[in-house]
C-alpha cells in the first residue's frame, strides 16, 4: 500500500494530457490523488486504492496502469493520459463514441478505467479480437454491465474513427421502443459525470468514522477533548451524545432501530461509533488506533440458527428469540395435497452473505445554505435520505436538502442511509462544510448485504405433472438491524411458488437478527434465494414425472385469468408462457449439443439448465407513489423534473422517452432536472423494479396533462400536433397552424408558462393473515437457459452461453433492456459460483471475488412484449427479474452435466466436487 507520506513537499514535473505540469507534493502521494485533487481531473475514479478494481486506470507513456498504486515520483518526467485527455473539444474519441453507441456504460463509475485500458489495447491492435479485449480489460471490474457490450464496443471502435454522425433522434410520438443512447451517456464516457467523491466545497473539513472491530462489544469512551486537543488541525470528535435528534433510523419507520452512532454497545463489526473531523491533511494521516476507547468484546451469534438458540444473546429486548418479523402466504390445503400427490420431491439449500460490490464506495459532502442543510451524496432514494437524516439531526424535512450525485452502482444497498446523517452532524457541530469518502474496506464492512438464507421445501404433482402442493420454510439472517428484513420476509412467500399455478400452498419466511452484517435490499429482496431451491426442485419433480424439464414448466405456467398463491387473479399481461415458448428452440439445440459433446468422454461433461422467474414491481401491498413534473419554459425548453435516481439502469432515458411520447414533442427537446429534493418532486426509491412502471406511469400522466393544457390554450382537439422552435410553440390541426409566443405568455416563478405534475400509486390491497390479497399491480416474467461444462475431476464450472427470455410488457428502450439483462446475469453468476462474503475476512475486492470480464459468457437476449394494461404503454419492470433465474439455471445445468445437487452456495469447486462424489455414491 502507498502511504500518503507527510515528508516535505517536492516539485514534480510530468506531462498530463499533453500539457506540462508541475505538482508540489510528497513523492509517495498516489498519482490518482494528484490527478483528482491537485490537478482537478476527477475522471480518474477510485474504487479500492489497492489496484483490485481498475477504475483508476490511466495511461503512463501509453501503458495502462492503476493510478492508485503509482507514487507520484514514478511519474516524474513521463506522459500521463486520463479520460479527460481523449477526444477533442466537443468531439468524443472513437472508443468513447463506441461505448455510447453500444450501451457499454451503465452507472459509469468503471467506464473511464475500461476506456483507458481499451485505449492502450487499441494503440497496439486497432481491430482486436474478443479474446484480446478480455485479456486487456481483465483488471478492470464492472458490476453493472455484464461486460458483453464493453467487449463489443472495444472490438468495434475502429468503425467510429473519422466522422461521427449524430445518432438519429426519434420523431415526436415515436420515442418508445427505440434504442436511444443514454441521455446522460456522454458525461459517462468522457469522464465528466460527477460521483460522490468528485466534488466538494473548497473549505470542507474531512470526516473519518471510528468503527467497531468486533461483531459484538460494549465500549467506554475516554477523554475525547484531550485527544482532540493533542492533534493540531483536528476540529471535533463527535459521538452519539452529540446527536441532536433521535439516534435511530431505518428504511421502514415502524422497524427503525439503527443508531447513526452507537451509544454503549456495538452490534456488528463495522458499526459507526464516533466521528473525527478536521483538516483533510490531518485527518487522512491520523492514527485511529490511538483513539481513547476501551472495548469489551462479548459473545456473538453470526448465523440465524445460532441466533435462535434459547441461550443466544438477544440483540433487541423487544424482539424475543431474535425474531424481527415473519411473512406467510397460505392457500388451499398443502398437507392434504402433498399426501395425495403422485410424485413428491423435497430438499433444502443454504445461501451466503453476498456483497453488493458496487465500484463506487459511499461518498459525499455537506454544507449549509442559510438555515438549510445541503447533502450531496450517492444514493438510490433522496426522499428517504431526507426523512431519515432530518429525524437523526432533529431538523424539519424542509431544512434538509438532498442532492443526488451520479451513483456508481447501488443494487439496493444505497437505499439505506450511510454517511448522510454523519456528514450533516459534522456540519451542524463545526459550522463548516464537510466531506466523507468511505474506504473500500469500510464500505464492505459497514453496509448491507444479501440475506443468507436457510430454506426447506416440498413440492408435489399429480399423474399428469401438474403441481398440486407446495410448502417452504425459510430463515433469513437479517443481521444486527432491521433494514429491509421485513420486506424480504413478506416478499419471499408471495414469490416462492415461482410463476406457476399452485392451488395448495404455504410458505413462511422469518427474518432473524444476528451479530452479522446488516442484511438489506439486493436485487430481488430474497426472491433469488427462494428461486434457487424452488427451481432445483421443479427440475427434480419434472424428472420424477418423466417429463422434459421445459415441458413441465410450460404445462404449469401461469396464464391470463389464473390466480396466484395470494388469490390475485391475473387478468392480463402474464408473459411467462411466452418466455418459455421462446426458449423451446434454443433448449432443443442445447440438449442436442450437450448429448453430442458428452459422447466424447473425458472429465468435462456438458449440461443444460433452465429456470423461470416472476417478480412484483413495487412495494408489497403498500402505497408506492411516484410524482413527475414536466414543464414548458418561456425559452422553449421542455423541462422534465425526474426524481427517479438513475443508478445505471437508465431511468433518465426511459422515463424521458415515455414522457416525450405522452406529450407529443421530440425527445431531443427535453432537458432533465434530477432528483434534487429542493426542485424535483419525489419519484420514490430506485428499487423493486418500480421506476419504469411507477414513475413511467406518472411521467405518462404528466406528459398527457401538459399536452391537454397546451391544446386547451390553443383551443384545438386532441388530434393536433405540437412543435417548438425557439420561443415559438406551433399547434397544427387539419392542416391549419397556430403559433404561440411563449415569451409573451405569463410565466411562473420557475419561468414556466405551462406545467403539469402528476402522481401515480399502483393499486394494491393489503394481505390478510394468510397472505391473501393483491400485493402488486404488475408482475414481470422471465426464463433463462444456461449451457455449461463441469470438470468432474476438479469441480470446475465453465459457462458457454446463457439465453434469456424476458417479458417487458412493452420494450421502452431495447438497448438499455439488453444491458439490464446482461448485468443481472453477471450478478447471478457471482451468486451461483463465487460470491461469499465472510465478515472480517473478505472486506476488499481482492479476497471477495466478483465476475470479471472473462467470467461472463455469450448472452442472448429475447425481449418478449406482452403488455400489461396497468403499465405505461404496457411496460413492466426488469431490474430484479434479470438476476433471479440465473443462479438456479446454472445449478440445474451443473446437475444435468454431472449429477451434482448443490445445497450450499456458492458452488465453489470443492462443493461441486463433493456433490459429484455424493451423487456417485463416493461421499
Amino acid at each position: 500500500m502507498i502511504l500518503q507520506s507527510p515528508r516535505a513537499l517536492q516539485v514534480h514535473r510530468l506531462q498530463v494530457n499533453g500539457r506540462a505540469v508541475e505538482v508540489a507534493a510528497a513523492p509517495g502521494r498516489r498519482l490518482s490523488t494528484v490527478l483528482r485533487e491537485d490537478l482537478a481531473l476527477p475522471g480518474t475514479k477510485v474504487g479500492c486504492d489497492a489496484g483490485d478494481c481498475g477504475a483508476c486506470t490511466v495511461l503512463l507513456d501509453g501503458d495502462a496502469v492503476c493510478a492508485c498504486l503509482l507514487p507520484l515520483a514514478q511519474a516524474e518526467g513521463r506522459a500521463v493520459t486520463t479520460i479527460e485527455g481523449l477526444g477533442e473539444a466537443g468531439r468524443l474519441a472513437a472508443l468513447q463514441a463506441a461505448f455510447l453507441k453500444h450501451g457499454a456504460a451503465q452507472c459509469g463509475i468503471c467506464t473511464p478505467g475500461m476506456i483507458m485500458a481499451g485505449a492502450a489495447l487499441l494503440a497496439q491492435s486497432p481491430k482486436p479480437s474478443a479474446a484480446q479485449v478480455e485479456e486487456a480489460l481483465g483488471g478492470v471490474l464492472c458490476r453493472c454491465t455484464g461486460y458483453r457490450k464493453i467487449i463489443t464496443a472495444v472490438c468495434e471502435a475502429w468503425r467510429f474513427e473519422g466522422a461521427q454522425p449524430a445518432s438519429p433522434q426519434p420523431a415526436a410520438g415515436a420515442a418508445v421502443g427505440v434504442p436511444v443512447e443514454r441521455l446522460d451517456g456522454v458525461e459517462k464516457v468522457n469522464g465528466r459525470d460527477r460521483f460522490g467523491a468528485d466534488s466538494w466545497p473548497a473549505e470542507a473539513l474531512a470526516v473519518r468514522v471510528l468503527r467497531s472491530p468486533h461483531h459484538h462489544a460494549g465500549f467506554r469512551l475516554g477523554n475525547l477533548e484531550a485527544w482532540r486537543a493533542s492533534t493540531p488541525g483536528l476540529t471535533a470528535v463527535l459521538t452519539a451524545a452529540d446527536i441532536p435528534g433521535q439516534n435511530r433510523y431505518g428504511v421502514i419507520p415502524p422497524f427503525a432501530d439503527q443508531p447513526a452512532l452507537a451509544t454503549d454497545v456495538a452490534r456488528f463489526r463495522g458499526e459507526a461509533v464516533a466521528l473525527v473531523v478536521g483538516e483533510a491533511s490531518v485527518v487522512a494521516t491520523l492514527d485511529l488506533d490511538t483513539f481513547p476507547i476501551d472495548w469489551e468484546e462479548r459473545p456473538a451469534v453470526l448465523t440465524a440458527a445460532a441466533a435462535q438458540d434459547p441461550a443466544a444473546p438477544q440483540l433487541h429486548a423487544d424482539r424475543p428469540g431474535n425474531l424481527l418479523t415473519q411473512g406467510l402466504v397460505e392457500c388451499g390445503d398443502p398437507e392434504a395435497a402433498l399426501a395425495s400427490a403422485v410424485f413428491t420431491v423435497e430438499g433444502s439449500v443454504e445461501t451466503a452473505y453476498v456483497e453488493h460490490a458496487y465500484i463506487e464506495p459511499e461518498a459525499g459532502a455537506a454544507w449549509m445554505e442559510g438555515d438549510c442543510l445541503v447533502i450531496q451524496a450517492c444514493t438510490q432514494a433522496p426522499g428517504m435520505d431526507r426523512a431519515d437524516t432530518a429525524v437523526v439531526l432533529g431538523l424539519p424535512e424542509s431544512r434538509v436538502r438532498i442532492i443526488p450525485t451520479a451513483t456508481g452502482g447501488g443494487f439496493g444497498s444505497k437505499l439505506d442511509v450511510s454517511l448522510q446523517p454523519l456528514l450533516g452532524l459534522a456540519v451542524l457541530k463545526t459550522g463548516r462544510p464537510a466531506r466523507l469518502v468511505y474506504t473500500r474496506r469500510e464500505s464492505m464492512a459497514s453496509t448491507t448485504k444479501r440475506h443468507p438464507a436457510s430454506l426447506q421445501a416440498r413440492i408435489g404433482a399429480d399423474a399428469e405433472g401438474r403441481i398440486v402442493g407446495f410448502q417452504m420454510e425459510g430463515a433469513f439472517n437479517t443481521g444486527a438491524y432491521a433494514s429491509w428484513g421485513p420486506t424480504v420476509a413478506n416478499r419471499v412467500p408471495v414469490h416462492a411458488s415461482g410463476p406457476y399455478r399452485t392451488p395448495n400452498y404455504r410458505t413462511r419466511a422469518r427474518a432473524i437478527h444476528s451479530h452479522g452484517p446488516i442484511s438489506g435490499a439486493f436485487r430481488g429482496f430474497g426472491v433469488p434465494q427462494a428461486a434457487i431451491l424452488q427451481e432445483q426442485l421443479y427440475d427434480e419433480l419434472a424428472e420424477a414425472c418423466g417429463m422434459d424439464r421445459l415441458a413441465f414448466r410450460r404445462l404449469n405456467a401461469l396464464r391470463d385469468g389464473d390466480a396466484t398463491v395470494t388469490g390475485q387473479v391475473l387478468e392480463a399481461g402474464v408473459g411467462i408462457a411466452d418466455c418459455l415458448e421462446a426458449l423451446q428452440g434454443p433448449w432443443d439445440e442445447a440438449l442436442a449439443a450437450a448429448d453430442a459433446a458428452n459422447v466424447e468422454g473425458g472429465p468435462w461433461r456438458r449440461g443444460v439448465g433452465l429456470a423461470s422467474c416472476w417478480y412484483g414491481c413495487g412495494n408489497t401491498s403498500l402505497s408506492n407513489p411516484s410524482t413527475i413534473k414536466i414543464a414548458l419554459a418561456a425559452d422553449g425548453a421542455v423541462v422534465l423534473h425526474q426524481g427517479a435516481v438513475d443508478i445505471g439502469q437508465g431511468s433518465n432515458t426511459v422515463i424521458a422517452q415515455i414522457a416525450a411520447d405522452a406529450l407529443g414533442l421530440p425527445l431531443s427537446q427535453f432537458r432533465l432536472v434530477g432528483g434534487d429534493t429542493a426542485v424535483t418532486p419525489d419519484a420514490g426509491k430506485t428499487s423493486a423494479s418500480r421506476q419504469t412502471f411507477v414513475s413511467g406511469r406518472a411521467a405518462a400522466a404528466a406528459g398527457a396533462s401538459l399536452r391537454t393544457a397546451i391544446l386547451r390554450e390553443a383551443n384545438v382537439s386532441t388530434d393536433a400536433t405540437l412543435s417548438v422552435t425557439g420561443q415559438r410553440l406551433t399547434v397544427t390541426e387539419a392542416g391549419a397552424s397556430r403559433d404561440l409566443d411563449l415569451g409573451a405568455l405569463p410565466a411562473d416563478a420557475e419561468g414556466y408558462v405551462f406545467r403539469a405534475e402528476e402522481t401515480y400509486d399502483p393499486p394494491t390491497t393489503p394481505l390478510d393473515e394468510k397472505g391473501q390479497g393483491k400485493p402488486y399491480a404488475v408482475y414481470g416474467y422471465g426464463a433463462q437457459l444456461v449451457e455449461l461444462s463441469v470438470d468432474k475431476g476438479l469441480g470446475l464450472v465453465r459457462l458457454h452461453r446463457i439465453t434469456a427470455a424476458h417479458d417487458l410488457g412493452r420494450v421502452i428502450n431495447p438497448l438499455l433492456a439488453e444491458g439490464q439483462i446482461e448485468g443481472g446475469i453477471a450478478q447471478g453468476i457471482g451468486l451461483a459460483l463465487m460470491e461469499e462474503y465472510l465478515p472480517g475476512r473478505s472486506e476488499n475486492l481482492h479476497d471477495y471475488l466478483i465476475p470479471t470480464i472473462g467470467d461472463v459468457p455469450e448472452v442472448r437476449s429475447i425481449l418478449i412484449e406482452k403488455p400489461d394494461p396497468e403499465g405505461p404503454f404496457g411496460a413492466k419492470g426488469l431490474g430484479e427479474h434479470a438476476l433471479i433465474p440465473t443462479a438456479p439455471a446454472i445449478l440445474n445445468a451443473i446437475r444435468h452435466a454431472c449429477g451434482a445437487k448443490i445445497t450450499q452456495l456458492p458452488a465453489l469447486p470443492h462443493r461441486v466436487l463433493a456433490a459429484i462424489r455424493k451423487a456417485e455414491g463416493r461421499a
